[in-house]
């Protein structure tokens, strides 16, 4: 039912929407061909019917008329149907001589047909005005015995022929439309039901995207187990590379820090040298911008390649209880208080080393310049989990802020760092999409925001 009612799963461009379409126009198509073809055949049957029956009744009144010996007309006998009986019953009959005799049946208590209607030997009928409104007439002619033509005339209302074909036509309409309410909705449970598989699918790949589940487990028709395995596969080769480029990063950092190091050393004795004091110098900030260099690109590559990859969820609580405890042992004599305003805090969409890493960043900010204290609030609403830490530091300039995110910037060079965290920070958010801010109040410090998707 859930599937019916989401009206976000019958977008337009969806197969549900589209097999929804196909249904209606075929069931339309359907539903009004029968319609038309079963009025037409029931009408031209009743029709057939009632002329079938008039003729019958022409045919028979002739055979009941005598004409006496003096030229006067009367009936042998009543015509076998009672209706010709009842007063304006809308079934009528009248005979009639040229210059002579009319007589009618008892149902006609006034007016009279059209004798001219009858003006062959032959049958012939007509729509015409009758005693009680609008009816179909039947007449031929006949001579009496000394050659006068008589006028047979039978007759009943066409309300009844109307009344039946209207009759007919309302109760096929309810029915066709009972007939067609119940194929949209078979159609419907056909669609469900055939595209089930499909949403179990998304499920599972949206569960694989967010790490909760790998690889794609569960039963599914044959026509998708191909996609499925394929899916599984390419799960498998993407995160074995994700874990090759880590381990790729890490060597080729580790290759490049052992002979920096080693030229770091060889700045440093050129540094203490007078003779060699300019060169040596050269070389240490050089030095320092590679290293800057390497530490960035190293991050920033980490976290695109993960961010590409499937993300496994990660719950905010679980990830910053380890780096609390670190911030705690960098920086001693400042507090560092958690609120979660109550709530119980959801994963979120990020992969945890990657979530540790900005926290750690932004958490060791905050560290280094707060007075006494740092407060991490945490809030989910509305699908988005917002992180806030604020500190009780100096704060920043709006034209700090502004710069704040650029490599190797540093709001004071005296203090220890590389000036590469916000940078980092700020490319880790950019790769998922993660909205990061950096605010101040004049006397309360930074505040340095981030809003994570929930998982």
């Amino acid at each position: 039912m859930k599937r019916l009612v989401d009206l976000s799963l019958w977008r337009g461009g969806s197969l549900r929407l589209r097999f929804l379409l196909a249904i209606l126009l075929w069931v339309a198509i359907g539903i009004a061909g029968i319609w038309v073809s079963a009025s037409r055949v029931f009408t031209k049957h009743i029709e057939l019917q009632y002329h079938d029956e008039l003729y019958g009744h022409v045919r028979e009144l002739t055979g009941l008329v005598q004409v006496t010996p003096d030229g006067h007309l009367h009936l042998s006998r009543r015509l076998s149907d009672p209706r010709y009986l009842e007063p304006m019953s809308g079934f009528y009959w009248q005979v009639s001589v040229y210059h002579g005799d009319r007589i009618h049946s008892d149902s006609m208590l006034h007016g009279k047909l059209d004798e001219d209607i009858a003006h062959t030997p032959e049958v012939r009928h007509v729509v015409e005005n009758g005693p009680s409104g609008p009816a179909i007439v039947y007449g031929l002619t006949g001579l009496t015995p000394d050659g006068r033509v008589i006028h047979y005339l039978i007759a009943t209302d066409k309300r009844y022929l109307d009344e039946a074909i209207a009759g007919f036509t309302k109760e096929l309409t309810l029915w066709l439309l009972a007939l067609a309410a119940m194929l949209v909705g078979t159609g419907l449970l056909a669609i469900v039901l055939v595209l089930r598989p499909l949403d179990r699918l998304g499920a599972s790949v949206a569960a694989l995207r967010t790490g909760a589940r790998e690889p794609l487990e569960g039963p599914f028709p044959s026509e998708i187990m191909p996609l499925v395995s394929d899916l599984n596969a390419y799960a498998a080769d993407n995160q074995a590379m994700i874990e090759r480029s880590r381990v790729q990063a890490g060597n080729l950092a580790h290759s490049l820090r052992t002979p920096l190091a080693v030229i770091i050393d060889e700045a440093e004795r050129l540094s203490a040298n007078p003779a060699t004091r300019a060169p040596g110098r050269t070389l240490l900030s050089q030095s320092e911008v590679m290293i800057q260099q390497i530490e960035y690109h190293l991050a920033r590559a980490r976290s695109a390649a993960t961010a590409r990859s499937s993300i496994k969820a990660s719950v905010i609580p679980e990830i910053l209880g380890p780096v609390l405890n670190a911030m705690r042992k960098l920086h001693p004599g400042k507090t560092f208080d958690v609120d979660t305003n109550g709530k119980i805090v959801p994963g979120v969409a990020i992969d945890p080393v990657d979530l540790s890493e900005l926290l750690s960043i932004l958490l060791d900010n905050a560290g280094k310049w707060a007075r006494s204290s740092v407060t991490i609030s945490i809030s989910p609403v509305a699908g988005v989990c917002t992180v806030a830490i604020l500190d009780d530091g100096p704060g920043m300039s709006l034209k700090q802020i502004e710069d704040a995110y650029g490599i190797g910037v540093r709001h004071d060079p005296s203090s220890p760092g590389t000036g590469l965290g916000l940078a980092i920070a700020r490319d880790i958010a950019d790769a998922y999409s993660i909205e990061l801010d950096l605010t101040c109040s004049p006397g309360n410090g930074l505040k340095a925001m981030v809003k994570l998707p929930l998982a």
